[in-house]
């Protein structure tokens, strides 16, 4: 009786031990079609992202370009809303122009990383600083042409501009895509 017993509890063991492996395996097999199924949704999802990516990325570099103060300015001259003004109204137009750009373009940050998104932001920031800075380090009876002039000179001798490294970070980050 005693073997008899020692007999059904060692094969209730076995029934158990069998019973755990193939639920281990189970689950390691659960696991890998997880894995994979999402390494085949990510495949088919990059498929229809980058384009899109892609095009975030344009559309950030077009944002620095155009908010840097030559830019701006240029711009500013074609629609020739620069005379008559004073240097605070053309300070003003600049920082209207770079806040529209920049909201217009907001959406972008959905397809960038951090790194970069913040880079943008600290290239904005930056520049509506810079505006100012140089607005209020014009002499009084400065003329808009008088602040135009000092914003662009002052702004190439910066060496590397937050736009440039803003520009920079995103040109690296679309050469990974590529």
């Amino acid at each position: 009786m005693v073997m008899e017993m020692k007999l059904v509890l060692a094969l209730a063991g076995l029934v158990v031990l069998i019973f755990a492996g193939i639920a281990w395996i189970q689950h390691n097999m659960y696991r890998q079609e997880e894995k994979r199924k999402q390494w085949e949704m990510k495949k088919a999802s990059q498929h229809e992202i980058t384009p899109i990516r892609m095009r975030a990325y344009e559309r950030l570099s077009l944002l620095l370009e155009r908010t840097q103060p030559e830019a701006m300015i240029h711009e500013m001259i074609a629609d020739n809303t620069w005379t008559g003004q004073t240097v605070s109204d053309i300070q003003r137009e600049l920082l209207q122009r770079l806040r529209m750009e920049f909201d217009h373009n907001m959406s972008q940050q959905v397809y960038v990383s951090e790194e970069v998104w913040q880079r943008v932001i600290l290239s904005r920031d930056e520049m509506a600083a810079f505006i100012t800075a140089i607005a209020n380090q014009m002499p009084a009876d400065s003329n808009a042409a008088d602040y135009m002039k000092a914003l662009i000179q002052a702004y190439h001798q910066n060496g590397d501009t937050p736009h440039e490294l803003a520009l920079d970070a995103l040109h690296q980050e679309a050469k990974t895509l590529i």
